[in-house]
């Protein structure tokens, strides 16, 4: 398994009229940990497009089980329970407070395409070679 954390501040212009984090900008967080993951890996989105290969977002699933609130620290942990097989590749993301406590939780499943074709690609060696050690 791999995960990272990263961190986020909600801002007052991601906020709703009661002060919450407004239920669609949940996606935009977990994009923030999945680049960040990424970056971790020694990779950026740019690099990987470089290579041939983009991932664009084919499903996503959110539970929201508490709110954030403008100004609240965010802790985003973004996990890969596996490694990819396939042209799929699944980010699963939770999001907590300062308190610790869990406020939301989603899966983001991407494709690997080749960015010429627009075909599905496999994962990309490089990244593959990154992520082996944490399935071992």
């Amino acid at each position: 398994m791999f995960s990272s954390i990263t961190t986020i501040r909600v801002r007052y212009g991601e906020t709703d009229q009661m002060g919450y984090l407004y239920y669609g900008n949940y996606g935009l967080y977990y994009e923030v940990g999945r680049a960040e993951a990424i970056r971790e890996l020694g990779f950026s989105y740019r690099e990987l497009e470089e290579q041939g290969v983009i991932m664009p977002v084919a499903e996503l699933n959110v539970k929201y089980l508490r709110p954030a609130y403008y100004d609240d620290l965010i802790t985003v942990k973004t996990i890969l329970k596996e490694l990819p097989k396939s042209s799929r590749i699944q980010f699963h993301s939770e999001l907590y407070n300062e308190k610790g406590e869990l406020l939301n939780v989603g899966v983001t499943t991407l494709v690997f395409l080749d960015v010429k074709t627009k075909q599905k690609a496999g994962l990309p060696e490089a990244l593959k070679e990154r992520l082996e050690p944490f399935f071992k």
